[in-house]
């Protein structure tokens, strides 16, 4: 008896195993993050598929369910080649990755966050412009689905929802700007992007990087004694660079 399965997944990272082999490291909606063995994944005919970001159609098949298996896969949408021509898009693509499969426990379904992965990677080929903003919001929905979610929804002083300016880094909560005003280099900016769906500009970009990520390296990160993903910091020094309007 074997165990076995197939369905739409990204692609995480793919690290050299053997001649020519590589361990691919995948996101799925029903198993969460899984690893398997891809034969010749080093080879010229499947380096392509398994580069970080792209959308695949995957299939892992193995002995024993908690064996590494074997993966193979059809290419569904080209990311990583589409993002080399933007290097804004590329970082974003690659602190994504890099920030799921740190995160995300193996082998345990966070349908969210895949879906969310997957909008993020289709919208930076139609709008990367739009996309730091976009994961921000991703790192916040992945945050709340590992249990440490922003309650970004009401002044944690006052009670009001007018007005919210900053994050507390000890509590998560919201403190409007006059609540927080003579507490505000203890406190985090929250950028407005955080609470509606506009773009933002760099500054602000900047703001919701440094928010997420105190939390993602205090919670999600630091509860495994492990640092933020390289490609996450190179991002965030990325849009810290970046002109304002």
């Amino acid at each position: 008896m074997t165990a076995e399965w197939e369905g739409p997944a990204v692609v995480l990272s793919a690290r050299p195993h053997g001649e020519s082999g590589a361990v691919v490291t995948l996101l799925t909606e029903a198993l969460g993050r899984h690893p398997g063995l891809a034969k010749g994944g080093q080879s010229r005919a499947q380096s392509a598929l398994w580069q970080t970001g792209n959308l695949v159609e995957a299939r892992w098949v193995a002995r024993l369910a908690d064996q590494l298996g074997s993966m193979s896969g059809e290419l569904v949408h080209p990311a990583a080649a589409m993002a080399m021509e933007n290097p804004l898009a590329l970082d974003v693509l690659l602190a994504a990755c890099g920030v799921a499969e740190g995160a995300l426990p193996e082998r345990e379904p966070h349908p969210a966050a895949f879906h969310g992965l997957v909008g993020l990677v289709v919208e930076l080929a139609r709008a990367p412009d739009a996309a730091v903003a976009s994961l921000v919001r991703w790192e916040a929905a992945v945050l709340r689905e590992l249990g440490y979610g922003l309650d970004l929804s009401v002044c944690a002083v006052t009670g009001t929802t007018e007005n919210l300016a900053w994050v507390s880094p000890r509590t998560g909560r919201a403190v409007s700007a006059e609540a927080g005003a003579a507490y505000a280099d203890r406190l985090l900016a929250l950028p407005a992007f955080m609470l509606d769906d506009a773009p933002g500009t760099p500054a602000d970009w900047l703001a919701g990087l440094r928010l997420t990520g105190h939390f993602l390296e205090r919670d999600a990160f630091g509860l495994h004694h492990r640092p933020l993903p390289a490609a996450r910091g190179r991002l965030q020094d990325r849009v810290a660079g970046l002109p304002s309007p």
